[in-house]
């Protein structure tokens, strides 16, 4: 797949630059308890220590997407970014969706060690976390894009309370951000909720996703993205739900008659680390690996949206393989609203003990940020 070079890589420079200090004497601890956390020996003395002069380290990232897709790209700043701050100490191998395994093999392999850095969706740990069901929610999240973005950032019912039951379970959230508004695509058209019945819908493995969809009376049916364009073209479901960039860059329009520009719901991802690899590093490593997490706060956001403000008049403009793409009115919007609003109940009695708890955090967050 051919690589595109966004505007942001041409205009976006490092903001700040991290100077590695020679660590003088002192014994060195062994590597953390994650396997093949480093490359070569390392000094982890439980994060205290700066790392040594001409120390190498050597990680991999998986994501579950394809270059020139958000997550792809994502990992790769990411990882240009510190390679440069730490002057080549610092080496990072970035996997493409199925390099390393599907969906659930790459968490398995974050939770163990097996690799340092993933970007992980919520949706496909839904059955580990139940909580993280959250983002499944639909009509939940802010209506704009910049809102969405100022939520993920400074949200404690996320950032706390959601990362903490994930660090739980050996995956450590360092920040979540959005991919864009979801859209759906299909077979037949989907503009109002009956427009759903009898209709076979692509979901993750999420519970709630699942039962989403069943309250517009679709068929919900779990299915790995490495297998959805064949499962289109071949009518096993009928449709899907994903960002614009998304279901262009993998051709699902090719394969589906019918867009619907919904927005509803946008699909957030999680930049996460193994957390005995990270809090094993040196300290002054640990604070690059922070740093940058921040400056791809804003550069993911301008990546999202330029992506899919691109790739949604690639589709509208594709004649060989032409898609019908129409925009939901706010009476539509309304009508799917309704039907979602019950959902709110669902997470709460079946995600996991601290549902209520993270949902009425969130709420709340959302309400003083859009001030409805």
């Amino acid at each position: 797949m051919k690589k595109r070079k966004f505007s942001w890589l041409l205009s976006t420079a490092l903001t700040s630059s991290l100077v590695l200090a020679a660590c003088g004497g002192g014994g060195s601890d062994e590597g953390g308890d994650s396997e093949g956390d480093t490359g070569g020996d390392t000094e982890s003395g439980g994060g205290e220590e700066e790392a040594a002069e001409g120390e190498s380290y050597e990680w991999r990232f998986v994501t579950e997407e394809n270059e020139g897709q958000m997550q792809y790209e994502y990992a790769e700043e990411f990882a240009s970014r510190l390679e440069e701050k730490s002057d080549g100490q610092i080496s990072i191998d970035v996997f493409e969706f199925g390099g390393l395994g599907t969906e659930v093999d790459q968490v398995g392999q974050l939770q163990s060690g097996a690799v340092e850095m993933a970007i992980i969706s919520p949706g496909f740990t839904g059955t580990m976390v139940e909580e993280g069901q959250l983002f499944a929610l639909q009509f939940l999240l802010p209506e704009n894009q910049e809102q969405v973005h100022e939520l993920l950032e400074s949200s404690e019912a996320l950032n706390e309370d959601l990362a903490g039951l994930y660090e739980e379970e050996n995956i450590l959230p360092l920040s979540f951000f959005t991919e864009g508004f979801m859209q759906w695509t299909g077979s037949s058209e989907l503009i109002e909720p009956s427009d759903f019945e009898g209709f076979t819908m692509r979901t993750q493995d999420s519970p709630l996703i699942q039962q989403s969809y069943e309250q517009y009376g679709a068929d919900a049916t779990v299915m790995s993205a490495g297998d959805l364009y064949t499962g289109l073209q071949q009518g096993t479901v009928d449709g899907q739900e994903n960002p614009i960039f998304f279901i262009a860059d993998s051709s699902y329009h090719e394969v589906q008659d019918y867009m619907t520009i919904s927005n509803h719901n946008s699909y957030v991802a999680m930049m996460t680390v193994n957390p005995s690899f990270y809090n094993d590093l040196p300290e002054d490593i640990r604070a690059m690996i922070d740093e940058t997490v921040e400056e791809m706060r804003d550069v993911g956001f301008e990546m999202q949206d330029e992506l899919n403000s691109e790739l949604l008049s690639d589709i509208e403009d594709n004649e060989d393989t032409p898609t019908e793409v129409t925009e939901l009115t706010s009476e539509q919007r309304e009508a799917f609203r309704e039907l979602a609003q019950p959902m709110r109940d669902y997470y709460r009695d079946n995600a996991g003990d601290q549902a209520g708890e993270i949902l009425d955090k969130l709420e709340t967050e959302i309400e003083e940020i859009t001030g409805e």
